[in-house]
């Protein structure tokens, strides 16, 4: 697959594409027009004596410091050396390329006055293969990711160090040469042009909207086991009870329950008057509402996404009448709230799956089950600290939960003096979304040992495919055996679609 990059916005598929699957990328025509219109003001600008910021000036507080004409293209190599200053561990190769791909889209919009031959530059890096190392640890998520954005422009200029495609930690000059590559002379405004953007939190937001879409729907299947292995109602998904609270994403969330409960004997089992129980238990009976909710908020994270993704992101920018203009569009709060908003999402979808979990476990509320869906209760302890990490993960879940974007640290001699920390955000939702895969994935290991010990009261032909698709892998109830690899191969099959698979290859494609 090749991605073009042009003057429009890149969709979320085709920067995923890039990011996770190494689609290879090209610039278009229209982009390259559009470069070279704008380069043309900034050079320009560029010799002549009227201040400029980032072309005529220094940086931050340094703005009223002027450049000799002389020095400016040093002024560009100079700040990108500077700027990349971060420190830590690695940031995940599919962030970094997310990062490159969109720096790229907002050159190719003609409005940062950068060459068409550093635009060309960057995906070159990409389609090589090359990954720069970007540690976490530096953005204000202000004047855009500066320190993560340097360092991915610093490997443009065959400084520092990228992964290659083997995923060995090497030289960038090195690197280059051997990719046929040649390391780029920044022009004036070009090293400006390369880090003040949102690029960092943006691609971890889009990446972030695709992994939590496959986890609602997860929770799904998810919570029509649970309701099958607690021997609940489908009654309370009906449609016309979801009527009366409109609420998108709840209506979407019980049609998938009613689809994965059809034709259930298990749940028909124990239906109608001698049924003595009135109700459910919130965690099956608003399963939901809460998902719902998830998916609401993640579809106003899609909205902010998708503007961002249509935002040429700069300071300053080179308008359509030549005109070179600072602004504060690189203010991460637009993108740094919605991930936090996420945050919250993730956290309480993983709270309300543990409750389910705990359920199943305790038998004065598991309506029949043994204690920890033990093989011999006392001797095994079955499921019981399964559910131990999945209340330490939903714990660490809850602490994520708490905003990034409302903190602000002033910098640069208070002329940055407030910040979005949207990038802190967007490391911590990923983290979440790890979290969350885990929590789903132990709730389904037990409901389906649960449904496994309900024999011969029958599941869902899509509970029934989802369980069966477990069994390849993992063995059913037993005596107590090694139970992190099972964790762990659930974890997977939630990971690849492979459980989600089974039950659509049923029910059709869930919301």
């Amino acid at each position: 697959m090749t991605v073009t990059i042009t003057t429009a916005p890149i969709a979320p598929a085709e920067l995923i594409a890039v990011a996770r699957d190494d689609a290879r990328v090209e610039i278009g025509a229209d982009a390259l027009e559009a470069m070279a219109s704008s380069r043309a003001h900034v050079e320009a600008l560029a010799a002549s004596d009227r201040p400029a910021y980032g072309v005529s000036t220094g940086f931050g507080a340094l703005a009223t410091t002027h450049i000799p004409l002389d020095r400016r293209a040093d002024l560009q190599r100079s700040l990108v050396r500077s700027h990349a200053a971060g420190t830590g561990p690695p940031v995940e190769r599919e962030v970094v390329r997310a990062m490159q791909t969109l720096r790229l889209r907002t050159l190719a919009s003609g409005r940062t006055g950068a060459r068409p031959e550093t635009a060309q530059a960057i995906a070159g890096l990409l389609n090589a293969g090359l990954t720069p190392l970007v540690p976490e640890y530096g953005s204000l998520g202000c004047s855009g990711d500066l320190a993560p954005l340097a360092a991915c422009a610093l490997a443009l200029m065959g400084e520092g160090e990228v992964f290659d495609p083997q995923g060995r930690l090497v030289t960038a000059g090195a690197a280059l040469a051997a990719a046929g590559l040649r390391p780029v002379v920044l022009a004036e405004k070009e090293g400006l042009a390369l880090l003040n953007g949102t690029d960092g939190m943006l691609g971890m937001l889009v990446l972030a909207a695709s992994d939590f879409a496959r986890l609602i729907t997860t929770s799904d299947v998810a919570a029509a086991m649970s309701v099958e292995a607690l021997l609940g109602t489908d009654r309370v998904f009906d449609d016309d009870l979801q009527q009366l609270r409109p609420q998108p994403g709840q209506s979407l969330s019980a049609a998938n329950l009613r689809a994965l409960l059809a034709g259930s004997p298990i749940v028909e089992s124990h239906a109608g008057p001698q049924d003595t129980r009135v109700q459910d238990a919130y965690s099956l009976r608003c399963a939901p509402q809460v998902a719902g909710a998830g998916r609401d908020t993640l579809e106003h994270a899609r909205r902010v996404a998708a503007a961002e993704l249509a935002a040429t992101i700069d300071n300053p920018v080179v308008l359509p009448d030549g005109r070179v203009e600072s602004n504060g569009n690189f203010h991460g709060a637009p993108v740094g709230y919605v991930l936090d908003f996420l945050a919250i999402a993730v956290a309480d979808l993983a709270s309300i799956s543990e409750r389910r979990t705990d359920r199943m476990l305790d038998q004065a509320r598991s309506h029949g089950l043994p204690p920890f869906l033990a093989g011999e209760p006392g001797v095994d302890s079955g499921h019981m600290i399964a559910q131990y990490t999945q209340a330490a993960l939903v714990s660490e879940c809850k602490r994520l939960a708490a905003p990034a974007s409302v903190d602000s640290i002033p910098s640069s001699a208070m002329q940055e003096d407030h910040v979005s920390m949207g990038w802190s955000a967007g490391r911590k939702l990923r983290r979440s979304l790890d979290l969350l895969e885990r929590v789903l994935a132990i709730e389904i290991l037990t409901a389906a040992r649960a449904l496994d010990l309900r024999t011969p009261l029958a599941s869902s032909a899509a509970i029934g495919a989802v369980r069966q698709r477990l069994r390849e892998t993992v063995a059913g109830p037993g005596p107590d055996r090694h139970l992190a690899p099972e964790i762990d191969a659930a974890v997977g099959m939630v990971a690849d679609r492979s459980l989600l698979a089974a039950a659509e290859g049923v029910t059709g494609p869930l919301h």
